[in-house]
């Protein structure tokens, strides 16, 4: 059985091929057209995959993509009722989501392919469960706990989970605009580094610094009882502008 996993219209567009349990082949599309951190839609590194395995399209028997536009529309409806982002914002997300809620037609468009030699079914996977499952499925551990932070995916920031055997449990989420993802990014930002992706500059840098902000940094991000976090956001402008984010 063979399973291609795609990254798309996210940062570090990528494709992983997966035969009986087994990775075949893997890569990044910047690879291919050496745009950093490109985020359409990666062909090249499907094409690659797939030839490293010596098959088609054809082959396929399932199709799955580390985006689910249907989770947590509740709580992004009412973020949206409350703080009410702006025009541009809200049409750049709802452009992104319609691309990534319509996988089928999108791969058929881009692999330049009839949609009638497709057998494989297809997939949309929450992102933060699609973290945690790359992260737990290939680690050597039978149970462990398992944390995902990021920017944000599918309106969510933060998932953790319990991971038994071939099980993933969810305890609980962080949702969006609650980022340390886009707070660490934001800093770079502050700090010159503008382009998405400079952050592991600042995180080399780091420990050659001292903590003389810690203070400050403790205003912007707030921990709480529960040991969860939430940013101040009056220091911020992602979640009524969007993240500042160039590839």
């Amino acid at each position: 059985m063979y399973i291609l996993g795609i990254n798309a219209y996210h940062g570090g567009a990528s494709a992983c091929l997966i035969q009986d349990g087994r990775i075949i082949a893997a890569a990044e599309e910047e690879r291919f057209n050496r745009v950093k951190y490109w985020a359409g839609f990666p062909v090249q590194a499907i094409r690659y995959v797939l030839d490293e395995a010596g098959i088609q399209p054809a082959d396929l028997d399932h199709i799955g993509i580390s985006r689910d536009p249907k989770a947590n529309l509740l709580q992004a409806a009412l973020f949206a009722f409350a703080q009410r982002p702006t025009l541009a914002m809200v049409r750049d997300r709802l452009a992104n989501t319609m691309k990534v809620g319509s996988l089928k037609s999108e791969f058929v468009r881009h692999m330049g392919i009839s949609a009638d030699v497709l057998k494989a079914d297809f997939h949309n996977v929450e992102h933060h469960r699609a973290h945690l499952a790359s992260a737990f499925f290939v680690s050597p551990f039978d149970q462990a706990a398992v944390l995902s932070v990021d920017g944000a995916g599918d309106f969510v920031t933060t998932m953790w989970a319990v991971g038994k055997d071939n099980q993933l449990t969810v305890l609980d989420e962080i949702n969006f605009p609650h980022s340390l993802g886009i707070f660490y990014t934001a800093i770079c930002q502050w700090l010159g580094y503008l382009k998405y992706g400079d952050e592991g500059k600042i995180m080399g840098l780091a420990p050659y610094g001292e903590p003389v902000y810690l203070d400050a940094m403790r205003k912007l991000v707030r921990l709480q009882r529960d040991g969860t976090f939430e940013l101040d956001l009056d220091y911020f402008v992602h979640h009524a502008e969007g993240a500042a984010m160039t590839w």
